[in-house]
């Protein structure tokens, strides 16, 4: 694995760790859940033979700590990080963006309100339940994550959310195994573990209730790659893209694995990545 640059962007109530890799014209990752930059390691060294590849901490990880620890957490305010970091880097050309899981949002917002510096966004299974018919049933999902947060600690409340992930009848997975890494990235896994109480508490109600404006995604429809994976048909994210991209009029791209494709499969998934964005 090459060792990347690192250096970090005061942004408006927040500083961000950010890494880059490569040359050529830019290639944004936006990461989802708490996995932060690290969570595109897999890919970000082949996707930088052809990229200036870029992975961020998004604000309120570990590494992008909060002028105010109890700040509201927006997606537009996301969404302006990701555009403050396609300034710096690429101030001169639109670049390519890929987002997933909750970045994926981020990246369908960037793309809404900055099109100019957008060549092409591919978003992998953003998880919004507004676009779904049966949004009502997730509004009450994420009602009873919070109550359990709130009510009986994080793990708890960790459960109830993979439950209301996961396509009806499917067995319940191991909570503490879906939010561990393998013990050779100890330092990444303790973050991870870190990091869930923000991402539950704060990530999950503002970005799950996320109304997209379809009518301007539809608009910029050319430039933006709706993807889910493989293996997730039925799980509530993977459902949200799929009936987003049914409302833009557009082809869901498969993934290989499921919603955490970009770890469990890297080497399939990054070159599956490299192509949209290049066709």
């Amino acid at each position: 694995m090459t060792s990347p640059t690192i250096d970090h962007l005061r942004v408006d109530g927040a500083t961000l760790h950010y890494e880059v890799r490569g040359r050529g014209p830019l290639l944004l990752l936006i990461p989802g859940g708490t996995g932060g930059a690290a969570s595109y390691d897999g890919v970000a060294d082949d996707l930088a033979a052809d990229y200036t590849v870029a992975s961020y901490d998004p604000r309120g990880l570990s590494r992008s700590p909060l002028d105010d620890p109890e700040a509201r957490q927006r997606v537009a305010q996301h969404a302006d990080d990701a555009f403050r970091l396609l300034e710096l880097l690429s101030p001169d050309a639109p670049a390519h963006v890929a987002g997933c899981s909750s970045g994926a949002i981020v990246a369908l917002h960037l793309l809404a309100t900055h099109p100019e510096r957008v060549e092409r966004v591919v978003a992998h299974e953003p998880p919004m339940v507004e676009v779904l018919p049966d949004a009502a049933v997730h509004h009450a999902m994420l009602a009873r994550v919070q109550d359990a947060f709130h009510r009986d600690g994080l793990m708890p409340a960790v459960a109830e959310f993979a439950a209301g992930l996961r396509r009806p009848g499917a067995p319940p997975v191991d909570v503490r195994a879906a939010t561990e890494l393998p013990p050779q990235a100890a330092a990444r896994a303790e973050r991870t573990m870190a990091d869930m109480p923000y991402f539950i508490g704060r990530i999950v109600p503002s970005f799950m209730a996320y109304a997209p404006d379809v009518d301007r995604l539809k608009a910029l429809s050319d430039r933006l790659v709706l993807a889910g994976g493989a293996d997730s048909d039925g799980e509530l994210p993977y459902r949200s893209a799929a009936f987003l991209a049914e409302l833009l009029g557009t082809e869901l791209i498969h993934f290989p694995g499921g919603h955490t494709g970009l770890s469990t499969h890297p080497a399939e998934f990054g070159e599956l990545l490299r192509k949209v964005l290049s066709t």
